[in-house]
């Protein structure tokens, strides 16, 4: 997910969740004053925008230049909204290329795109590999591919990824880039410095740009336990993007951790069609303690969500669906096999810990060297999977 490539890294857990929904049992509203969810105003400028411009391909729908541009704004649409149906909506615009097995370059840049935002990875690596062939200067598709290595550990590929990127973007995307392999592999302290310095010297930069980099510093800063540092540099990003999902989840992560429900249920009031922070929602009320019947309703719908995603072989939520049956259903076995798979497909930060956490609840240390040794090959800093960590150590004398 650009800083368009960063946040559909961001937003791969959820992209999926209007299909899931659709899947799951029915949801019937407590009254009919209850708001379930509120729709696009017909009356918006950018909505009757998009509807125009697919009345336009429906009449043309070979025209490619036109259902690139309708995909390129629904994708931007689906980050700015947290609505993974747009998403969707971009697919189908580019339908007439969409199986081809060499589509237009255009084309295949926002195939890759929408691929990896499902956590199909090794097509949208071919489909990156492809576009970078005939366009070793595309900005984008090595910032794409960058983020598909970071995300499944190939940290030497993203640095040189980074790398290319450093001619083709301005400072910020390049130090952005490189500061995110910098903070999984031993160099945090040293890439948070260079981060914040410049993002203090790019206030014209675009706004995604400095939401990134400001998400990405609030992070580093959190794993490095500095949580005053960390709670400043989220709130700074929500006064630039307060509806940004990945954003949303992760000061929501933060918040919980500082044991700070209440603020969680006011950060998510109206976000919980998305997966990931309906379990947030869920896990605040957990710990908040006093709403049994509202826990019990959002543990059945995410029960139902999550069900459905893997009747349909859907394994995008694996990290979620590992939380969920840890915290919220105390079924530690059953998380520990969730959390194996994930680490499978993707090893970030919060990978990392859930699997230490699912392998320390279910008593079983042995199952979690796979990822201690990982960190402690790259010399992975980060104060909550330590804890994680020392508390396996003890377990095992």
């Amino acid at each position: 997910m650009t800083n368009l490539i960063r946040k559909l890294a961001w937003c791969a857990a959820v992209v999926v969740t209007a299909a899931q929904a659709a899947q799951a049992q029915p949801y019937i509203p407590a009254s009919g004053q209850q708001v379930i969810e509120t729709l696009p105003r017909r009356g918006d400028p950018l909505q009757q925008e998009l509807r125009r411009l697919r009345a336009q391909l429906q009449a043309q729908p070979g025209d490619l230049t036109l259902a690139s541009d309708i995909a390129r704004r629904y994708i931007k649409l689906a980050r700015s909204e947290t609505d993974p149906r747009y998403l969707g909506y971009a697919q189908a615009a580019l339908a007439p290329w969409w199986a081809l097995r060499a589509p237009p370059p255009q084309v295949r840049l926002l195939r890759a795109t929408l691929l990896q935002s499902t956590h199909q990875f090794t097509p949208a690596i071919a489909d990156l590999k492809a576009v970078l062939a005939d366009d070793p200067k595309n900005p984008q598709a090595w910032l794409t591919l960058a983020t598909i290595q970071t995300v499944q550990g190939d940290y030497a590929g993203a640095t040189t990824s980074c790398a290319h990127v450093s001619s083709l973007s301005i400072e910020l995307v390049t130090v952005s880039c490189i500061a995110g392999v910098g903070a999984a592999t031993g160099r945090a302290a040293a890439s948070e410095q260079l981060l914040d310095l410049t993002l203090e010297r790019s206030p014209n930069a675009p706004e995604e740009l400095r939401v990134w980099a400001s998400t990405t510093l609030a992070e580093i800063a959190q794993r490095l336990g500095e949580s005053t540092l960390a709670e400043q540099r989220y709130r700074r990003a929500l006064t630039l993007a307060p509806r940004d999902s990945y954003l949303l989840g992760a000061y929501a992560d933060f918040l919980l951790e500082q044991r700070r429900p209440g603020e969680v249920l006011m950060l998510l009031a109206d976000q919980t069609r998305i997966d990931a922070l309906l379990l947030r929602r869920a896990l605040a009320l957990q710990q908040q303690g006093n709403q049994r019947r509202q826990l019990d309703a959002d543990i059945a719908e995410l029960t139902a969500r999550f069900e459905a995603a893997m009747q349909r072989g859907d394994s995008v939520h694996q990290r979620e669906q590992a939380r969920f049956e840890l915290l919220l259903r105390r079924d530690a076995g059953r998380a520990l096999v969730l959390a194996r798979q994930n680490w499978e497909v993707q090893k970030e930060a919060a990978d990392a810990r859930i699997y230490l956490d699912a392998a320390l609840r279910a008593g079983d240390a042995r199952a979690a060297q796979p990822v201690v040794a990982w960190l402690a090959q790259h010399h992975t800093e980060d104060v909550a999977a330590a804890r994680l960590i020392q508390q396996l150590n003890k377990g095992r004398r």
